[in-house]
């Protein structure tokens, strides 16, 4: 990463702060004195005023997302999820895969772009739970066609493999692999239904906390983060 964000990031200074410390020559890398804010750090060893800094390591978080915020780091008409979170948390947080505004549920959100990557890629086809309130009685044939891939209107190929769990006539789990804009919204509209609640309960072996309210969030366990 850059070494103005490096600084801030390892220490907590603000960006304006940290370029006045380049400035004045307190930061050297590999012993030297460096002003230059975009210099790329990797392994070196970075010291501000001789003090040895220690990498930032990256941050994996689950909030329970609610009703009514955006999957964004910032939008116009709705308030953003990182509105949730304490402050010194927010700064390089993404979210990892995206809720609708109206949709509830597990969010993850973290720094480590590469671990994003993984999560969101179809090799890794990490499996996404929801609990989904329709608007109908949901018809016998559904769960076959799910099980077969439906085609969505504006795609050219059909869904992959989902499955379908009744809970009651209109409130089911839905398990897919993918993640398409409004998917889940779309397979029922496809089947003639309507989607009157969506919720996600889990995605890969990571599963929203029965204690956590809309709005709480906690970081993820060290195996959590390592099944993606």
């Amino acid at each position: 990463m850059r070494l103005d964000r490096f600084l801030c990031e390892s220490t907590g200074l603000t960006r304006s702060v940290a370029k006045k410390a380049l400035h004045r020559g307190d930061v050297t890398v590999d012993g030297i004195v460096v002003k230059k804010s975009d210099l790329q750090i990797n392994d070196q060893e970075v010291r501000l005023e001789g003090r040895l800094l220690s990498a930032p390591s990256a941050r994996y978080l689950l909030l329970h997302k609610p009703a009514g915020y955006i999957s964004a780091t910032q939008d116009e008409n709705y308030p953003c999820v990182l509105r949730l979170l304490p402050p010194e948390l927010c700064r390089g947080l993404q979210c990892a895969g995206r809720l609708d505004v109206d949709t509830t549920g597990l969010l993850l959100l973290t720094d480590d772009g590469q671990w994003s990557h993984r999560l969101r890629s179809p090799k890794k086809a990490c499996n996404k739970v929801y609990q989904v309130d329709l608007s109908e009685p949901l018809a016998s044939d559904v769960s076959q066609r799910f099980a077969e891939g439906v085609m969505l209107h504006g795609e050219d190929k059909a869904t992959l493999p989902a499955t379908l769990e009744t809970i009651t006539p209109t409130r089911v789990l839905l398990t897919i692999q993918e993640g398409k804009y409004h998917q889940v919204k779309r397979m029922f509209a496809a089947v003639g239904n309507h989607v009157e609640s969506l919720h996600r309960l889990q995605i890969g072996d990571i599963r929203l906390d029965d204690n956590l309210e809309p709005g709480q969030w906690r970081h993820l366990t060290e195996e959590e983060i390592a099944s993606i």
